[in-house]
């Protein structure tokens, strides 16, 4: 499978069962990459809600761009992306991607655990938990064309994904340091906290991962939500003094430094240099 010569942009944005929103606002995350992708010339996206008819898709696109809450590649879907990948593609990967499947623990299905599957190594990374939304620092790394004219660091107010870094050679991109333990009752139950990198502070939130000629890169930011997709019990301190959700939340969205990595990931996806 060769890389095409024309910006072909695939795009798939979903939460599941087939047609949730999965507590996201998903039409306001497919809108807003949707606007990044018009100031790219010539690029005609596809869009789907699922990992479905991959076959179809890439063979005619340079770049997939996936933001999900739920929905993962099928072994015969994952088949086809990692020959894609091999041959050229580039992926970029957003938030939720790095999730997939819960489990009930011990038949209790109020208490679940992440199941970590076969699309998590072809990512890269694995997503185990996040505690409430809060405020937190961004770090930025390195020199690579996704992280390009950024600040060494920027401030966010988003879910802070608890990311376990599957690929040793993976690039970190982006890291950030949770400066109060998370809150043991929110969200998924963790066995082990392997999200945590050398120095038992410092967590990744970003990273690329070659693959063949190709790469995959991840984003764990981006989380949003509108009054009808809200999901978040509550919030943490750092966003609200009472801890109460915001009916709409944007977060990292309307921030410069996750719309800079954004743009610099679209224009890396789409770009013709290996």
């Amino acid at each position: 499978m060769t890389r095409p010569t024309a910006p072909g942009v695939h795009l798939v944005v979903g939460g599941f069962p087939p047609g949730s929103t999965a507590g996201h606002d998903m039409h306001y995350a497919r809108m807003e990459i949707l606007r990044f992708l018009d100031e790219v010339d010539h690029v005609q996206p596809t869009i789907s809600s699922d990992f479905a008819d991959l076959e179809t898709w890439l063979p005619t696109s340079q770049l997939l761009i996936t933001y999900t809450s739920g929905p993962f590649p099928s072994n015969a879907e994952l088949a086809h992306l990692n020959s894609w990948l091999e041959g050229g593609g580039r992926w970029l990967a957003l938030h939720g991607t790095s999730g997939g499947k819960a489990e009930p623990i011990d038949g209790d299905r109020r208490r679940r655990r992440m199941v970590k599957m076969p699309h998590h190594e072809a990512l890269g990374a694995f997503f185990l938990n996040h505690p409430p939304i809060r405020k937190f620092e961004v770090n930025v790394h390195g020199d690579h064309p996704i992280v390009s004219d950024m600040p060494h660091s920027f401030e966010t107010t988003d879910e802070l994904y608890f990311i376990e870094v599957l690929d040793p050679d993976a690039q970190i991109l982006l890291s950030t340091e949770l400066p109060v333990d998370p809150d043991p009752a929110f969200g998924f139950e963790v066995d082990s906290d392997t999200s945590l990198l050398e120095g038992g502070r410092k967590r990744a939130l970003g990273l690329v991962c070659e693959r063949g000629r190709g790469a995959v890169a991840y984003i764990a930011l981006g989380h949003t939500h509108s009054p009808a997709t809200n999901g978040q019990p509550y919030v943490d301190s750092s966003v609200a003094s009472d801890q109460t959700t915001p009916l709409t939340f944007r977060g990292s969205w309307e921030t410069k430094g996750f719309r800079s990595l954004l743009r610099n990931g679209i224009k890396w996806g789409v770009s013709t240099q290996a």
